[in-house]
């Protein structure tokens, strides 16, 4: 009897181990203790947060490169590819070549950077030329008239007025311009002639009657220069003929 009621217990215990092992397998009974266990598979698979740290200087450990930023930037700009900055410089060039071509400052010709000579000519009669050379070293202009005076005489001889150029005389270095001088009248019509001895030439401005610098005194023959009231100059000329024409 009691024979038999140690195997029915020991066939309850067997019973009782199989049930618990079909538990485990189902996902029941005692493996829902093991679900709290991290997934090996699923923390491998998934990314670290990166960190947020600031790093020495106070910059967080994620953040972009500045280094490298700045990088770019440099070669955007000096490849000519970033926003503007190749024509930007080409706009640069382009505004200093058209400030070089600009308007130039005004330089007259006057006693200080030329030579001057007076000489009479035999064709047309009782007419004289005025010679101007630039012995400077830059271009200089002749503006309007010479101013003309002999000796002391109080009164300025009037310029011809069809003789007036459409532009100002210029004068590069080593180049000359011309005046026309009519000293007296051809018919003998003229008042109060007299010889000079003396000639002093005058140089204008950029305005009419201003001064334009230092006069220039040529020399004259040594038996002087007769002149009367018709004594007249033309503007100045670019050619000896223009100057000798009126």
């Amino acid at each position: 009897m009691r024979t038999s009621r140690l195997r029915l217990l020991a066939a309850a215990g067997i019973t009782l181990a199989t049930l618990s092992l079909t538990a485990c397998q189902d996902g029941t009974g005692t493996a829902d203790e093991g679900s709290g266990r991290p997934d090996a598979t699923a923390t491998a698979d998934t990314p670290t947060a990166p960190s947020s740290k600031p790093s020495a200087d106070g910059t967080p450990s994620n953040a972009p490169s500045q280094a490298g930023a700045g990088t770019d930037g440099d070669k955007a700009s000096s490849n000519g590819s970033g926003s503007g900055s190749g024509s930007g410089k080409e706009k640069g060039t382009g505004q200093a070549k058209g400030s070089d071509d600009g308007p130039r400052t005004f330089a007259a010709c006057n006693g200080s950077n030329t030579t001057v000579t007076a000489q009479p000519v035999s064709r047309p009669v009782n007419h004289m030329l005025i010679t101007v050379k630039n012995t400077g070293g830059k271009l200089c202009d002749l503006t309007y008239y010479p101013v003309l005076r002999f000796d002391e005489m109080q009164w300025v001889p009037q310029p011809v007025e069809a003789s007036k150029p459409q532009a100002v005389v210029s004068l590069n270095p080593g180049e000359s311009a011309y005046a026309g001088v009519l000293l007296s009248a051809a018919d003998g019509s003229g008042d109060g002639g007299t010889t000079g001895q003396k000639l002093t030439v005058g140089f204008q401005g950029r305005t009419p009657n201003s001064s334009g610098g230092p006069s220039a005194i040529p020399s004259l023959p040594a038996k002087g220069v007769y002149y009367d009231s018709s004594l007249a100059v033309t503007y100045w000329q670019q050619s000896m003929d223009d100057a000798l024409t009126y």
